[in-house]
């Protein structure tokens, strides 16, 4: 009794000395990690062209004002194969929270015999009971509980970020198809100038004021934006597979897309660049990868430590073959194990040089996913001025190519010009138009580039990042 006594206080030592064991070292704040990795990086008060420095809107997918774009962004919320792949590393970064978290609890096992009878004799029967706990001293199931945690915060960091590329990504494919569908309509009003200007040539050639050199280069030039026709149907037919893809359908190019363009919505508030880095899911994900390398470092070191664990055990066995005493009352032990490393073969301190290596590639990832991310936002901007600039540009031209295609077929028709002015004035008018739709397109485009590169969120459901917690 007195031993069993010595056994209990001691355990009853040790595990007071787990609890006030070794505090962990904690990984750095973001905003510490910040002025560390980016030492380059003086922080403007604003983005360069930015509309306003108000906060960043969430729900940007509404903006655009397109219910057909909305239905299908939900669709790709559910069927898309590569979120479903993001969502899926979410669950398994929480299964692994619970392995490191069930370490640092007690194990318990129970062991039951049945033995039967052979040769006229008895057999064995009885439980056995055992349970142990690791004493973490040392931190290092708390290193590996905490590295867990961040990977866990990481994982679900991704996939918010995952979500919101997804969103940018079906309103590009889908402003690209419906953008398509308006070039073939360009294309096709082309292709009938061009027969009607053929027509003319003939008719000329017919009555004797025309030439057949004009004739020929007519119809060559009906040719010509046949095949361009047949071009744009195709990019068109590849624009509605891909948006098809996103949204987990079959690439048949059927889907029903808009017959027009979503509306510019109105300058955009962008916030300020200091709060990107703690906005942006993408970089929220890099920091909690960072804290993950930190806490792996911690647990390789505690790893080259002794490890103190506590057992515990009983039984009830009963035979017919031998006689036991005191069957009746159960045998209890309790007991502790002390495992230090000795020699490993350097195995052990190999470990923390390469969690060390891992420790700086996370830092490094975490400055380049800063470093782009302030790229993007600027270049998003930068391109929606250039945008808008053009775009007023081009509706111009557009314009003055109309009425110098007019001027140039009334003078053909009267006998005053000839067809390479009016072929000349078509193709202009064609490729001044096409340009027109691909920068309202464009514009379309790079508004939603925008709203991904400054991290709001294209719905209503809160950021993941929100969530995250520092040590």
């Amino acid at each position: 009794m007195k031993a069993i006594a010595t056994l209990r206080r001691s355990g009853a030592l040790l595990i007071a000395s787990a609890l006030c064991g070794c505090a962990l070292s904690p990984p750095p704040t973001a905003q510490d990690l910040q002025k560390e990795v980016l030492p380059q990086a003086q922080l403007p008060s604003t983005f360069k062209g930015a509309a306003s420095t108000d906060p960043v809107p969430d729900r940007w997918l509404a903006s655009f004002g397109d219910p057909a774009l909305d239905s299908l962004v939900v669709q790709a919320m559910a069927y898309n194969a590569d979120l479903r792949i993001a969502a899926a590393r979410v669950e398994q970064a929480a299964g692994y929270v619970k392995v490191a978290s069930g370490a640092l609890l007690p194990s318990v096992g129970v062991v039951g015999l049945g033995g039967g009878k052979s040769g006229g004799g008895g057999g064995l029967d009885g439980v056995f009971l055992n349970a142990s706990l690791e004493l973490d001293v040392w931190g290092r199931l708390r290193y590996g509980q905490a590295a867990s945690e961040a990977q866990l915060e990481a994982a679900q960091a991704d996939y918010a970020y995952a979500r919101q590329s997804l969103a940018a990504m079906v309103a590009k494919a889908w402003f690209l198809a419906v953008e398509a569908g308006l070039q073939r309509g360009i294309a096709r009003e082309a292709l009938q100038a061009a027969q009607t200007l053929a027509q003319v040539a003939d008719d000329r050639l017919r009555v004797g004021s025309g030439s057949g050199v004009a004739a020929a280069q007519a119809r060559a030039n009906v040719g010509s934006y046949r095949d361009t026709l047949r071009q744009v149907e195709f990019s068109r037919e590849q624009a509605m597979r891909a948006l098809e893809l996103l949204v987990g359908r079959y690439p048949a190019a059927e889907i029903a897309v808009a017959d027009t363009l979503s509306s510019m919505p109105p300058p955009l508030p962008v916030g300020v660049p200091s709060s990107l880095l703690e906005r942006r899911p993408d970089v929220v994900a890099a920091e909690r990868r960072v804290a993950v390398a930190f806490d792996r470092v911690g647990e390789a070191k505690a790893a080259q430590l002794p490890r103190i664990s506590l057992t515990a055990g009983g039984s009830n066995v009963s035979s017919d073959l031998i006689v036991l005493k005191d069957v009746s009352n159960p045998v209890w032990s309790l007991g502790a194990n002390l495992i230090a490393p000795i020699y490993q073969g350097g195995a052990l301190r190999a470990q923390v040089e390469i969690r060390t290596a891992e420790q700086k590639q996370a830092v490094a990832e975490y400055a380049r996913a800063g470093q782009k991310a302030f790229s993007e936002v600027e270049n998003a901007l930068g391109a929606e001025a250039a945008l808008r600039e053009r775009s007023a540009i081009l509706t111009e031209n557009v314009r003055d190519n109309e009425e110098a295609l007019r001027l140039a077929q009334v003078q053909y028709r009267v006998g005053a010009g000839d067809m390479n002015t009016v072929s000349q004035s078509q193709l202009l008018l064609y490729v001044a138009r096409t340009a027109r739709l691909r920068v309202q397109s464009e514009q379309l485009a790079q508004r939603a580039n925008l709203y991904l590169a400054l991290g709001g969120g294209y719905d209503e459901q809160p950021s993941l990042h929100t969530g995250l917690t520092e040590r």
